[in-house]
């Protein structure tokens, strides 16, 4: 293995999306993450189905794609940590790694002596990435937090829908679960940096994450557009609050991107849309005075836009260096030449169907890149291999286990 982390042990404790999340990125980038799971059934979303991968006969396997997306390059190792057995193994197992990640509810692991302060006393050095909803302390720190609540209660969906002066108002949830997305990043970046301090320092830590603390960093602009002006941002559909035009048009034949960012940007728009007139109108010469003339502004590049098709405006808008682009569905884009051209999708081969299709990892390093080693594990799969390449069990003693539950 010659990855960036490819001297890093990770045990994943975590489930579902937000903690599979961090921890794929943290595989992809070299490191062995251990996937800890329920014996017989596994990690929740192994069931979130259909769609499941399917077979060379077209029938469907255990793996449901919502597991797939999530936990590639990793080793699967059931344990039934309720045990005292059980959690001897994972403390063992601690013993030897770099991280934890675990996204229990607030003290659910320390009945099992798998929380930060028992695990620390094995390992000083240990990093231990804690996910929920609330984080460890504040008055809904015992709530659990789901990706959809969280998007609700931490603002997004305030932002997110038509606008209430339009057809279909009301708030809208975004259409993958960003969330869980969003702080699976912050918590890789994190673990990332708790690494850099243990070089130097020699020492691990404790890192506390939460679904609604991502949630209100992440509302960026609009957050600041609050907090300077004491007014909170209202919906406005597919529409940008300080940029104007920069949202979606219809066309002859579908919708357009378009994304003005600047005032030359847009005195090119006009003269393609052969209204010179606009870059010299008062209302429309700057971007402040577009977005205070936006109700006038729209509705007439809108009887403009419907006058091409939407390969006409772009191949025109393109080569006028003003940013535009369609509105893809998934085969759009995964027969897109510039996403084929990056290597987007990668097949990996799997047990159960042959193969199985990923989408591969954005990051790309010159010296140590992304490696795809293998793809997410069946249930189980790395528990005889983990158990005595890491921690020494023989044969006799790894039976004795499975006959028992434990694994």
């Amino acid at each position: 293995m010659s990855g960036a982390l490819s001297h890093i042990r990770v045990l994943d404790l975590s489930r579902v999306l937000a903690g599979p999340w961090a921890g794929q990125i943290l595989a992809d980038l070299g490191a062995e993450v251990i996937k800890i799971e329920r014996p017989g059934s596994g990690d929740d979303t192994r069931a979130w189905g259909p769609p499941f991968l399917k077979d060379a006969d077209g029938r469907d396997t255990s793996e449901a794609a919502y597991y797939l997306s999530a936990n590639r390059n990793k080793k699967s190792l059931t344990i039934d940590f309720t045990q005292p057995e059980g959690q001897r193994l994972v403390r063992e197992l601690a013993a030897n790694a770099d991280i934890v990640l675990e996204n229990f509810k607030v003290g659910g692991l320390k009945a099992y002596g798998l929380d930060y302060d028992s695990l620390k006393a094995l390992n000083p050095k240990l990093i231990y990435c804690s996910i929920t909803g609330f984080g460890q302390f504040g008055p809904y720190a015992k709530r659990a937090g789901y990706d959809f609540m969280i998007q609700g209660l931490g603002g997004l969906m305030s932002l997110t829908g038509r606008s209430d002066a339009e057809e279909g108002a009301g708030p809208v949830k975004v259409g993958v679960a960003l969330t869980d997305i969003l702080t699976g990043l912050y918590s890789s970046t994190a673990i990332l940096a708790a690494l850099a301090h243990r070089d130097v320092s020699g020492i691990g830590q404790h890192i506390d994450m939460a679904l609604l603390d991502v949630q209100v960093a992440c509302l960026a602009n609009q957050t600041l557009n609050y907090l300077t002006t004491g007014n909170p941002p209202r919906r406005l559909g597919n529409a940008h609050p300080n940029i104007v035009p920069y949202q979606d048009f219809p066309t002859a034949d579908g919708d357009l991107i378009l994304t003005v960012g600047n005032d030359g940007q847009f005195r090119k728009f006009a003269e393609l849309a052969g209204h010179p007139e606009w870059a010299t109108d008062e209302r429309f010469a700057t971007n402040q005075a577009r977005v205070a003339h936006r109700e006038v502004l729209i509705p007439l590049i809108r009887q403009s836009t419907v006058m091409r098709t939407t390969a006409e405006w772009i191949a025109l808008l393109e080569q006028a260096s003003v940013p535009c682009g369609p509105i893809n569905d998934l085969a759009q884009v995964f027969a897109d030449p510039q996403v084929i051209a990056r290597g987007l999708r990668v097949d990996l081969p799997h047990p159960l169907a042959g193969s199985v299709p990923q989408v591969a990892s954005p990051i790309r390093l010159s010296e140590t890149p992304v490696e795809y080693r293998n793809a997410p594990p069946t249930l189980g799969q790395h528990t005889q291999e983990i158990l005595e390449g890491v921690l020494g069990l023989d044969p006799a003693a790894i039976g004795k286990l499975r006959d028992s539950g434990v694994i």
